[in-house]
């Protein structure tokens, strides 16, 4: 029986070691951690990556949506539209910030269904903030439309869908902000948290260099209240070892989705998502490999019991959590799949050997009378 974690952290550090451990001893050695010359390789490396004007490193995800909004000038009495199938932060960052989050429902790909959220706008709506879930993008054409349409401000959650592309146009580039994580399981991960922001927005880019910083402009000079959100330099260090991987990390992990989809078609009682070349709109870079199973529960205990570790993300859909006061959306499908949703081990250090055995795990399951 093979052991399969869910992310081999340990793994992508041995395959690294010499370069990662070199360049952490740079830094310690320079007495250099907080906000020097690797953090601002990191930024323009990222810049150049995604094609933008500015990206300013933060010390996660979720500080990159919160300052992004406030940015923008959302406050109390603005509604904000995003969805409920998603991590909790992209819903806190909007609550944060005063406003009101408005929750609309997903579609079959687990992305925002477009003609809903325009449906949700009224007279208080002031963006619309779409989450880019599991590698994959939502329809931004759509979305650029409804936006240019009602005049609304477009912050992008791109933490989970690095390298991802929608008309080969990155994600987190159509809007005003795109928002990123490094937190370790994504696809570009550091050794602690890390996130940063993407803009071509010069204003906005102030503001957020502000924001992380205390509002300091210059050591003697505070032009706003602000945070301590700095992405420490020596995590930058291990990003900018890791960032020279990262197109060959995008190309393993849409060549291991492309044999889960091969292998795992046909299969009575899951559905997979969409694989990499299911349309020519789409660059998926799966962050995640995401079935709707039938009997997951289940499903989750076999595979444990045989040495394949998976993820059930939230089994409880976010608005259906009382302490959050969002009761009152009613997501049909969006809590259909908290029911459903489970995740294989997805990541470039995975052997074709082991795919084959998760593979051949959930047929055995599903096929030979293990799911009763």
């Amino acid at each position: 029986m093979l052991k399969i974690p869910f992310v081999n952290y340990s793994l992508q550090y041995k395959n690294l070691e010499t370069e990662i451990d070199a360049a952490m001893k740079s830094v310690l050695n320079r007495g250099d951690l907080i906000m020097r010359s690797d953090m601002e390789e990191f930024e323009k490396k990222m810049a150049e990556f995604l094609g933008v004007r500015h990206f300013i490193s933060l010390n996660s995800g979720t500080d990159a949506l919160i300052f992004a909004l406030k940015a923008a000038g959302i406050g109390a009495g603005d509604e904000v539209i995003t969805v409920s199938h998603t991590f909790v932060a992209s819903i806190a960052s909007i609550a944060h910030c005063g406003a009101k989050p408005v929750l609309v429902d997903v579609k079959e790909d687990f992305t925002m269904d477009m003609e809903k959220a325009e449906a949700a706008i009224t007279s208080r709506t002031k963006a619309i903030l779409p989450v880019h879930l599991n590698g994959r993008m939502c329809d931004m054409e759509r979305l650029m439309e409804i936006a240019n349409k009602h005049n609304l401000i477009i912050i992008e959650d791109a933490a989970q869908a690095l390298g991802a592309k929608f008309n080969n146009k990155m994600a987190g580039t159509f809007g005003l902000a795109g928002c990123y994580s490094f937190y370790p399981a994504k696809i570009l991960g550091t050794f602690g948290d890390g996130g940063g922001l993407a803009t071509n927005d010069e204003k906005i880019a102030e503001k957020i260099k502000l924001f992380r910083d205390h509002g300091q402009k210059t050591k003697t000079e505070i032009l706003c209240f602000g945070w301590t959100s700095r992405l420490d330099n020596l995590q930058a260090a291990v990003l900018n070892v890791k960032i020279k991987h990262l197109n060959e990390w995008l190309e393993r992990r849409r060549e291991i989705a492309e044999i889960y989809n091969k292998n795992l078609s046909g299969v009575t009682g899951i559905k997979l998502p969409p694989g990499p070349d299911s349309d020519k709109k789409h660059f998926d870079v799966f962050q995640n490999y995401v079935l709707r199973a039938e009997k997951r529960d289940n499903l989750f205990t076999f595979l444990k019991e045989k040495g394949v570790e998976t993820l059930i993300k939230d089994p409880i859909a976010v608005h259906h959590h009382t302490g959050l006061g969002l009761s009152e959306f009613h997501l049909p499908f969006s809590e259909e799949l908290a029911k459903k949703v489970i995740s294989l081990p997805l990541y470039p250090e995975l052997t074709d050997e082991q795919i084959e055995y998760v593979i051949g795990s959930v047929k055995d399951f599903y096929q030979n009378g293990k799911n009763i």
